[in-house]
């Protein structure tokens, strides 16, 4: 009898530390401030990193980076670009300390030798995950994002597909521990919810999308015309619903998109807002574990880290959000340069080449030396535009890319 107790017992103790080594595990730094993932069974730091900074710098500032960051607590990334040197650059800066970040990855991520696509492919996506895991080297990541589902038709269509049982499969083989969902949109957020089947919603949540009602571009100028006095109701569901079943959301988009909630000129609610209000606003929903930051460089990582030794005061932003004009007479372009809308056929940075006619806008429509230097450098310019509107079909914002080609080709003339 003995024996048989005390192999229950040798059972259940192995049971347990197969468990506990299924779940990431944080050391937690006094600097940061953690939140539960939902029921995940993770804590996660309050300020997370994105990947955008990863194909713009050396392995070395990579490292450098990545060292800065998880020294001062941050300890979950976004990862959906597919460009095998944000996924290099992120797996040699992780080395050694892989097991202090809780990794958030995109299934359906293909690199197509030249630029990101957005798949389902599933030859593709299982090319581009497995990719993922070799190039962060790693064996699983702790959160498998369906990437980017905008409308609800689309939700609804991929219910019994390949696509889908292959992120099922994922979670079963424990290469992805939970699955996520990424979404612009509250209706597919909320529905996918609903589902039971994710526990991590990435969603674009800020004062002014916020303020749109569901339906609407966020970033159409228009949609602000008539701007909600408060949080378009489905929103508001949808933050309930998650608080209420323990669904995290991971925030995106928390400055807005390009940062242009931080300058009033930019912003589409015409008031400029700080990191820390911007931050401030996200974390004051129960159901948000993380924002995650698309800091540039360190300076940038630790401006959004102040909002942790901020005061009452630095967080208010009460203050500024009354000051909200209801009518929007320009400003922004509706771009956010996410590159969701690549690959474009003829090879142009569509991103890019939008970002500069941004900065040339603000500019007063001057095209100085700086900025016609920056757009002669990319590999391809706006006048290579075919109209062939494939980017406009993937853009989440519905923004007009061939208006915004030939308004560049006029500006920089070619």
């Amino acid at each position: 009898m003995k024996k048989i107790i005390t192999f229950f017992l040798l059972i259940g103790l192995i049971l347990t530390l197969f468990s506990c080594h299924q779940k990431q595990t944080v050391k937690e730094n006094p600097d940061m401030a953690y939140r539960a993932l939902g029921s995940t069974g993770i804590r996660v730091g309050e300020i997370g990193i994105g990947c955008g900074i990863f194909g713009k710098i050396d392995t070395a500032e990579a490292r450098e980076y990545m060292v800065y960051a998880l020294d001062h607590g941050v300890n979950y990334i976004d990862i959906y670009d597919a460009d095998p040197k944000v996924r290099s650059n992120i797996g040699y800066a992780l080395k050694g300390r892989r097991d202090e970040m809780v990794i958030q990855g995109h299934v359906g991520c293909w690199w197509n030798g030249s630029s990101y696509e957005r798949t389902r492919d599933l030859e593709k996506c299982k090319k581009g995950f497995n990719d993922l895991l070799e190039r962060l080297g790693t064996d699983h990541i702790e959160v498998g994002m369906i990437h980017i589902v905008d409308n609800l038709a689309e939700w609804d269509s991929l219910q019994g597909t390949p696509y889908l049982e292959y992120v099922k499969q994922l979670k079963k083989e424990g290469k992805i521990q939970h699955i996520g969902l990424s979404s612009h949109n509250a209706e597919v957020a909320l529905k996918a919810a609903k589902s039971g089947l994710v526990e991590v919603i990435m969603f674009s949540l800020n004062p002014a999308f916020d303020r749109v009602l569901s339906g609407n571009n966020p970033w159409d100028p228009k949609s602000y015309e008539n701007m909600l006095p408060g949080i378009d109701p489905v929103r508001v569901e949808l933050y309930d619903y998650c608080a209420q079943h323990n669904i995290a959301i991971t925030v995106m988009k928390v400055f807005g998109g390009g940062g242009k909630l931080l300058e009033a000129e930019k912003s589409p609610l015409k008031v400029a807002l700080t990191p820390v209000q911007c931050i401030a606003y996200a974390m004051a929903k129960p159901c948000v574990s993380v924002a995650i930051c698309g800091a540039d460089n360190i300076e940038e990582l630790e401006s959004d880290l102040h909002y942790l030794k901020a005061t009452d005061e630095e967080k208010d932003y009460n203050a500024v959000l009354n000051k909200l004009t209801a009518q929007n007479e320009g400003g922004s372009t509706g771009c956010t340069y996410c590159k969701h809308c690549a690959p474009c056929p003829v090879g142009i940075d569509i991103a890019a080449v939008n970002e500069l006619l941004d900065e040339v806008q603000q500019n007063g429509g001057v095209v100085n030396e700086e900025l016609a230097a920056k757009y002669k450098k990319l590999e391809h310019h706006a006048s290579d535009c075919v109209g062939c509107g494939q980017c406009e079909s993937r853009c989440p914002f519905n923004v007009p890319v061939i208006k915004k080609m030939d308004e560049a080709q006029t500006v920089f003339g070619y």
